[in-house]
C-alpha cells in the first residue's frame, strides 16, 4: 500500500533499519563506518532499499580507495528518514551526466547504478541527491524517505 509507507519503532524480533545498514556495510568489511541512528523499521521494500545502499556504498568505497573512508548515518527529521553516505574521495568533477542512463566514467562500469537507485528511492516517495562536501574533500549521497508522519524512535 503505497500511501501507508513509513517508519515506526520495531516490534520484538522485527529487523531494524540499522540491521539492514550493518548487513549492507559488511559487504565492504572495514572500509565503511556505520554511525548508528534511531532504531526504526521502514515500511518499504527492504530488498530494493538494500540495493540502493549497495550501489551507493560501492560508489563511495571506490571513490575513497586509498584516500580515506566511507561513513553511513541516518536520522529522522520531521516526517522524513534522512540517510547520508559520505566518502573521502575526490568528489564529483562533473554532475551534468550524473543521472544519464548508461553514462559512466568507471572502467567496466554500466552506468545504471545511480539511475536505478534514484528510481527506487523515488518509487518509495523519496529523493536522492549527490553533492560535493562543503569545505572537505569527497561526496555525500543523501536519501530522504517519507516516514508517514512523525517517526517514533526507541
Amino acid at each position: 500500500m503505497p500511501g501507508s509507507r513509513g517508519c515506526r519503532r520495531p516490534p520484538d524480533g522485527q529487523p531494524t533499519f540499522a540491521a539492514l545498514v550493518r548487513r549492507t556495510a559488511s559487504l565492504h568489511a572495514a572500509r565503511v563506518a556505520v554511525e548508528d541512528g534511531p532504531s526504526i523499521i521502514i515500511d518499504a521494500d527492504a530488498d530494493q532499499l538494500e540495493q540502493v545502499l549497495i550501489n551507493l556504498l560501492k560508489n563511495g568505497v571506490e571513490a575513497a580507495a586509498g584516500r580515506g573512508g566511507v561513513r553511513i548515518r541516518w536520522r529522522t527529521m520531521d516526517a522524513l528518514l534522512v540517510i547520508e553516505i559520505e566518502d573521502d574521495g575526490p568528489g564529483l568533477s562533473r554532475t551534468d551526466n550524473l543521472w544519464v542512463p548508461f553514462f559512466t566514467t568507471k572502467p567496466g562500469g554500466t552506468g545504471i547504478g545511480l539511475v536505478l537507485s534514484r528510481e527506487i528511492v523515488e518509487n518509495h516517495g523519496g529523493s536522492l541527491v549527490l553533492e560535493n562536501r562543503i569545505g572537505e574533500r569527497g561526496c555525500v549521497a543523501r536519501i530522504m524517505l517519507p516516514t508517514g508522519g512523525k517517526a517514533q524512535t526507541a
